[in-house]
């Protein structure tokens, strides 16, 4: 049975991919590194900032403290406020508000598991007005280990039995929407059922790693999704 809908942040929520990778690679311009579009894809698209840039400094032969590391991360955080609220129009994904309420007339809990900051996540969601759509927040720096390691959406689930104990989710009873490989990976791992949304990847990309693919937030058919579900 569906009890709950799960949506990474990055590339689903909001389109700000580029604004994180611009900021990744003035890191490293800062660092004397040369940035490496082909790198960022793979060892930063749907992780953690921590994950991303440790895996890319540790590639390139450097090896730095966990201060050092927190330094550069709060650095990129102020500066991807300041980014956000130079923008005219906060590039909220089309459709999200229309679909968030109506999940919440399938009286479906929602959740949110990403690799970003969950103060920066709960900035964004509250810039835009869905921040009371969301019961339960995972941000990448409340877990030890990054997408696609599944402990973000295993927290989560302890988060929803928490708020209810009535409730007695389990992680088959949940569907999450991703955009990245490494997302719909820990998903899975998690033992959940992954929509993946071609925001970031093509849609043949998509169908050939999710359970199911999309292009937009009104194509899920989630009448359909919770047949099979219970089926």
């Amino acid at each position: 049975m569906l009890k709950a809908v799960i949506f990474d942040f990055n590339g689903v929520i909001i389109n700000d991919e580029e604004i994180h990778q611009e900021l990744i690679n003035e890191i490293l311009l800062g660092e004397n590194l040369r940035p490496d579009p082909l790198e960022y894809q793979e060892l930063c698209l749907g992780r953690s900032d921590r994950a991303c840039l440790l895996d890319i400094l540790s590639r390139r032969g450097r090896m730095v403290s966990d201060d050092y590391l927190d330094s550069l991360i709060e650095g990129k955080t102020i500066a991807y406020r300041q980014r956000i609220e130079s923008l005219d129009e906060l590039p909220i994904y089309p459709e999200l508000k229309d679909f968030l309420t109506h999940l919440q007339q399938h009286n479906l809990k929602i959740g949110l598991v990403t690799g970003a900051l969950a103060s920066e996540a709960k900035f964004i969601l509250e810039k835009a007005e869905i921040l009371n759509k969301f019961e339960v927040i995972v941000g990448g720096d409340e877990i030890a280990r990054s997408k696609p390691d599944p402990d973000g959406y295993l927290l989560a689930v302890e988060r929803f039995n928490q708020l209810d104990s009535s409730l007695q989710l389990k992680p088959e009873n949940c569907l999450v929407i991703e955009d990245t490989p490494a997302g719909i990976e820990a998903a899975k791992r998690a033992k959940m059922q992954v929509v993946g949304i071609a925001n970031t990847y093509p849609y043949h990309f998509m169908q050939r790693l999710s359970n199911w693919a999309i292009d937009y937030f009104s194509d899920l058919e989630l009448d359909r999704v919770e047949k099979l579900l219970t089926s």
